[in-house]
């Protein structure tokens, strides 16, 4: 999602066939740093690699989901970990060793409670005070975040403090988001293509 966002990745031409999302494959069209680790290291491992591949299937190696022992050297290492560090890093968490009677294990409790009110807050508002009925006038990092919630199973934990009436209405229009043609929305003027891809990838 971030690289499209970015400019650096875009989908293939759709042809006169318009093929679906899905089916397109993902292409660089620039491999300048982006200042963030794992989105480098995922362009390299994209602009590098012949023949082309889908959004569907680099999801799948990227986030190490790929049980195809030829696609090994494209998985990014230690994803989760490396996250954690940099929100260790930031402050937002911390690191502690929890003993589980035959083996200790490394976790990350949060430490600032602050950032994630403030999170949850704005992902509330953006389907209540900020709601504009029209998810191409939405802030797309915040619109990835609700699909991606949803697909994580938290999205629900961020609505739980709501009122009953805006519990309500978050979800009901959430649900407006995941009905969406995401086919339709890739093709309106100004949208961006592997920003509905992605999503689409995600909401299977």
């Amino acid at each position: 999602v971030e690289l499209g966002l970015r400019g650096r990745i875009v989908l293939e031409s759709g042809g006169m066939r318009r093929r679906s999302l899905l089916m397109r494959k993902v292409q660089c069209v620039s491999d300048s740093n982006t200042g963030d680790v794992l989105l480098d290291e995922s362009l390299k491992h994209i602009r590098d690699t012949k023949p082309d591949e889908t959004v569907q299937t680099w999801i799948e190696y990227l986030s190490g989901e790929t049980w195809n022992p030829m696609k090994l050297k494209y998985q990014l290492r230690n994803v989760r970990e490396r996250l954690a560090k940099n929100l260790v890093e930031k402050g937002v968490c911390t690191t502690e060793k929890q003993n589980y009677v035959l083996f200790d294990m490394t976790t990350h409790p949060l430490v600032n409670s602050t950032i994630k009110q403030r999170l949850v807050k704005r992902v509330q508002e953006s389907v209540l005070s900020r709601w504009t009925n029209d998810p191409q006038r939405m802030d797309r990092r915040m619109l990835a975040l609700l699909y991606l919630a949803h697909a994580s199973d938290v999205l629900e934990n961020a609505f739980a403090p709501l009122s009953d009436d805006d519990y309500e209405v978050a979800m009901r229009r959430m649900r407006e988001l995941l009905e969406l043609d995401f086919e339709a929305e890739a093709a309106k003027d100004g949208a961006n293509e592997m920003f509905w891809a992605s999503i689409a990838a995600f909401s299977k």
